[in-house]
């Protein structure tokens, strides 16, 4: 059971030595902390587990035993170290207690990433070394302009606000969407997600930093690709799910100079244990990749972590944690996926 006088912070996932000393400096003299991979006998995992005030953990399905979620019903939190849930399984978790993403975790890094991709397609960077390696030296052809372009952001949130800094400080005219139709960063326009579509077609440059949930899954598809503008530039940095796999090949082999930036795949191996693609995207001239490493820049991850430490830290004092799962979020993950309407 749990003690008002010692709260106990109990780790479920592996850490590193130093994301270890990261949760033990931010969590301080707040609790004492159980991590739940030095226990090896399943009374002392119990112990833990009955004990704990707040659970800090990366994937409740993994790292808990079948028998060891009903122990965790009086908890005042679990907080998950990534910022998009989608693929755990939350509904197998007592429906009483409170969930937490870690929205914005690595939103810096993420944000910068974007931009560098978007930078690099806008400038034609590897199209051009790939022209110079046949001895083409296309030193006429046009680029563009951050400062010219008008950038749409799918998921103004933690990441997506990060972004729209980094796009105005490049004097870019920044629109964004989420589902307050609210920004706490000054951007040129804000709506919410009915008025994708206009957002879309007015888009030189499009940015998907939403979560993966019940309404975003599929939200891009083949009718959204053909309202965007034949040349617009395309950077995924969310899920590879927000958009139909096979639209996006063939609208990219289709339009030569419809550029896509991914850095979220479809099947990955942190969520499904490996790497796969249905359509040969890599084979493309208009594809700009990366192994989904948005969130790895400098600090990025070590950022994270601390923010969910933080939030376990509000917990633990009695504080409202921030970022909680609604119920109806709870219910759906992956494994559950439909298509948005569209």
């Amino acid at each position: 059971m749990i003690s008002d006088e010692q709260p106990t912070l109990v780790v479920t996932c592996k850490l590193s030595p130093v994301y270890r000393r990261v949760v033990v400096e931010t969590i301080s003299d707040r609790a004492r902390i159980i991590f739940l991979d030095e226990l090896e006998q399943a009374a002392a995992r119990r112990a833990a587990l009955s004990s704990a005030t707040v659970l800090l953990a990366h994937n409740t399905a993994k790292e808990l035993r079948a028998d060891e979620t009903s122990l965790i019903g009086e908890v005042r939190l679990v907080q998950f170290l990534a910022a998009g849930l989608d693929f755990i399984p939350l509904d197998q978790l007592p429906p009483e207690v409170p969930v937490a993403c870690n929205a914005g975790a690595q939103a810096e890094s993420m944000a910068e990433h974007g931009l560098a991709m978007a930078l690099a397609a806008a400038k034609h960077l590897p199209m051009e070394q790939a022209k110079m390696t046949r001895n083409e030296f296309n030193q006429s052809g046009a680029t563009r302009m951050m400062a010219e372009s008008t950038c749409g952001i799918f998921g103004l949130g933690g990441t997506g606000l990060a972004l729209a800094r980094l796009l105005k400080c490049l004097g870019a005219r920044v629109h964004g969407i989420n589902r307050r139709g609210e920004s706490s960063v000054p951007v040129d326009w804000v709506g919410k997600p009915e008025a994708l579509d206009s957002m879309l077609a007015a888009s030189d440059m499009v940015f998907l930093t939403a979560p993966l949930t019940r309404e975003t899954y599929g939200i891009i598809g083949e009718r959204e690709l053909k309202l965007m503008k034949e040349d617009a530039i395309f950077v995924n940095l969310a899920r590879g799910e927000l958009v139909n796999e096979e639209a996006l090949y063939l609208h990219l082999r289709d339009h030569g100079s419809f550029v896509a930036c991914i850095d979220a795949w479809w099947v990955e191996p942190v969520r499904h244990g490996r790497f796969e693609m249905k359509f040969p995207f890599l084979d493309l001239p208009n594809v700009i990749a990366s192994p989904h490493n948005s969130a790895a820049g400098g600090n990025g991850r070590v950022n994270g972590i601390k923010r969910a430490a933080l939030n376990c830290v509000r917990a633990l004092t009695g504080e409202k944690p921030l970022h909680l799962i609604s119920p109806d979020e709870r219910a759906w993950h992956i494994g559950k996926a439909e298509p948005a309407a569209t």
